[in-house]
């Protein structure tokens, strides 16, 4: 079988179904096919309140086939192959060709680049919100005291944000369950800031203080044994740099303690063996390692850590003028969100759409907008936009919905009703049907 399309859309997420019903708006005529053999297409940014007992697991599904734009030919399989240099991507049914080619299938899970979590995960009180939100509830809910770990890989992830909401929300479960007492919640990071954005940071570090969590920078996960319940973590800054101890359990009361490593400390009775530090847990919710998909990875149009290779404005492709990458495929130097998604779609519409016409790019350039709604507890959140660089960026357009606030950088309660209640009708109701918000 072989098949040609004046456009072939790999992915039926966020970002190529925008693109399909986008593309179609404006011009009706486009001959789109677009492969995804998902039945069902998730509004995956509420699977943090469900984790939290807070949103309907089952209203975040709906059927590929109601979001899938009329006029699209739906190829319900999966690509195995792209070939660039021949416009051509393959399946296991055959082989079709393009004019141009927009690749967004997302990024996928891959828990087997730390040692112990493929055998631990969404089992026993080991959960993730990425992968079985309905598993992190039980978790919580079952949850009887001891030390609350909250963590996240090395790699890219998406939305950098999520691993700590749940946190939060978390923590505020513990005080309504009167467990908080006889619990230690802990965050251990990688990274160096709890977010790159600075005025974003500062509320989430007066958040880290009223709940009195330990968080744990330069902390890489590298193994989880899920029997004996310890995350095992290698550091990435020397423990005794400046003269201050990391795990201040290994020389107590001897050398002051580093606040950029460890912040809000509390004694965990952490374990040392062959130069990892090892954190004992009575739960463990953690954002898996991601990873670009394996056909993507071994394609011509990856870089070397796998990603679609883009630039950053035109999100054209740096290697082939005819593919187009974006979503969290897509090598960008922000993060991965449906929010960043949103203001990608219409300028790779635009592009396509004039390179048809006239075989030229448009002016039309994305900034690297993302944001990050960052719950902070029950009824309270606070809204991280940002740009590229971690500029702190409001959208002037969200600015207009009923109920927003001037400053989104601190914690209020019209936010958490934005997040709740009028994002996911938002997407549901705009962007998965090509108009641009």
């Amino acid at each position: 079988m072989s098949k040609h399309h004046q456009v072939i859309i790999i992915g039926g997420g966020t970002a190529g179904i925008m693109v399909a019903s986008q593309m179609l708006k404006k011009n009706s005529k486009t001959d789109i096919g677009l492969f995804e053999p998902a039945k069902k297409h998730y509004y995956q940014p509420a699977w943090t309140l469900v984790g939290a007992n807070t949103y309907n697991y089952d209203k975040t599904a709906r059927s590929m086939e109601s979001v899938m734009p009329k006029g699209v030919t739906w190829y319900k399989e999966f690509v195995t192959k792209m070939d660039p240099d021949n416009n051509k991507i393959s399946t296991k049914d055959g082989d079709f060709t393009y004019d141009y080619l927009v690749v967004a299938p997302g990024l996928r899970m891959a828990p087997e680049l730390v040692k112990g979590l493929p055998e631990a995960m969404d089992k026993g009180v080991v959960c993730s919100n990425y992968t079985d939100p309905k598993h992190t509830w039980e978790v919580l809910k079952n949850f009887k005291g001891g030390t609350a770990l909250f963590t996240q890989p090395t790699t890219p992830i998406k939305c950098g944000g999520a691993p700590q909401k749940i946190m939060y929300l978390a923590e505020d479960h513990f005080v309504k369950s009167g467990v908080r007492d006889k619990t230690k919640v802990v965050f251990a990071t990688p990274g160096s800031v709890i977010f790159g954005v600075k005025p974003i940071a500062k509320t989430l570090m007066s958040v880290i203080d009223r709940k009195d969590i330990n968080i744990r920078f330069h902390h890489r996960l590298v193994e989880v044994d899920g029997e004996n319940q310890i995350a095992w973590y290698e550091l990435g800054k020397d423990v005794m740099a400046g003269g201050c101890v990391v795990i201040q359990g290994d020389n107590e009361g001897h050398l002051p303690l580093d606040e950029s490593i460890q912040y809000n400390y509390h004694k965990l009775g952490t374990i040392k063996k062959d130069g990892r530090f090892g954190i004992k847990f009575d739960m463990m919710h953690l954002a898996p390692p991601q990873a670009a998909p394996k056909f993507v990875a071994e394609s011509p149009l990856a870089n070397e850590g796998g990603w679609v290779s883009v630039s950053d404005k035109t999100l054209q492709s740096t290697k082939y003028d005819n593919v187009f990458g974006l979503g969290d495929a897509a090598q960008l130097p922000t993060a991965k969100t449906g929010a960043a998604i949103r203001k990608q779609v219409p300028v790779v519409v635009a592009n396509i759409l004039n390179l048809i016409k006239s075989n030229a790019l448009t002016g039309k350039e994305y900034n690297g907008y993302s944001s990050c709604p960052l719950v902070t507890g029950y009824g309270k959140m606070v809204l991280a936009e940002f740009t590229y660089g971690s500029v702190f960026a409001p959208d002037p357009k969200l600015k207009q919905f009923p109920l927003m606030i001037s400053d989104s950088s601190v914690e209020h309660w019209r936010l958490w009703i934005l997040k709740k209640y009028l994002l996911p009708y938002l997407y549901w109701n705009k962007m998965m049907k090509g108009v641009e918000v």
